[in-house]
């Protein structure tokens, strides 16, 4: 008896596997041209990007949904920085190494400005524009007066968004008291 049921079992088994392999070659022969479909010596067509979405974007514009008229946006995942006019056109965007402490997304202004300090990790750094505090932490963009852009000591808890010169002179002259700062994700 131990012997049929074993076989009993074997057929199904094969019965079942046979109907999965018949039913995924069904479903293979109706998809789409070229969907799931692997080809083998193909590479991705030229200029592909895996990247998100923003990324395939102009990274001249300035994220959707950052706001209207003159302001400064700072986007965190993208890590750079967009100086927009009140024609909405951008006068300068640029890269930046990012804080060890980030503000939350939402709309600031320029609270402080100072021409030249000593940064909270011991950098000297000018056109220092200040728009928020996080946890005692004031947050704001710098360039180093040595023209490192290296992200701060992530031991230490530093708000300075560091910039090269370059781009810190446009920042102190776009930025002025009351300017608005838009932070996005």
């Amino acid at each position: 008896m131990a012997v049929s049921s074993s076989g009993i079992v074997a057929g199904l088994t094969a019965a079942a596997l046979a109907t999965v392999g018949y039913l995924a070659h069904q479903a293979a022969q109706t998809l789409p041209a070229g969907l799931g479909r692997a080809h083998a010596g193909v590479a991705p067509a030229a200029g592909v990007s895996k990247a998100p979405p923003r990324a395939r974007k102009d990274p001249a514009a300035p994220p959707a949904g950052s706001g209207e008229g003159a302001r400064v946006v700072y986007s965190l995942h993208d890590d750079r920085v967009w100086l927009v006019g009140g024609d909405e056109r951008v006068t300068r965007t640029f890269e930046v190494a990012p804080s060890a402490v980030d503000p939350a997304t939402g709309n600031y202004e320029v609270t402080s400005r100072s021409n030249a300090v000593t940064g909270s990790d011991g950098v000297p750094v000018e056109h220092v524009v200040r728009f928020t505090t996080v946890g005692g932490v004031v947050i704001g963009f710098s360039a180093a007066v040595d023209g490192s852009t290296a992200a701060p000591a992530t031991k230490v808890r530093t708000g300075g968004i560091r910039e090269s010169r370059a781009d810190g002179e446009a920042m102190w002259t776009f930025a002025t008291i009351g300017r608005k700062v838009v932070v996005v994700r």
